[in-house]
């Protein structure tokens, strides 16, 4: 079952509860009999297996290789022709 904590708007005391998940969120605070808010932390993620790596994604460095001056080459002939069409569209 989860550990939640809770905090008092009130009187600011801080306590952990645990419940499960089908149970009602806590209202009142046990000691002022104010009202309580849910306080929300940080997760932690946990990666296992292959995949999660930035090396895990390639094969070898010459794919890399070509594949920038592929991605280079495209990008020069794209704007090269919005170049041309912003030429077009002043004149």
């Amino acid at each position: 079952m989860p550990t939640y904590a809770y905090a008092c708007k009130d009187c600011g005391h801080t306590f952990d509860a645990v419940q499960s998940f089908t149970d009602d969120a806590l209202t009142v605070c046990p000691e002022c009999q104010g009202t309580l808010r849910k306080k929300f932390g940080a997760v932690g993620v946990s990666f296992k297996g292959s995949g999660f790596y930035r090396t895990d994604s390639r094969s070898s460095s010459s794919s890399s290789v070509s594949n920038s001056s592929s991605s280079t080459g495209s990008s020069s002939s794209s704007s090269t022709s919005s170049s041309t069409k912003a030429a077009t569209s002043t004149s």
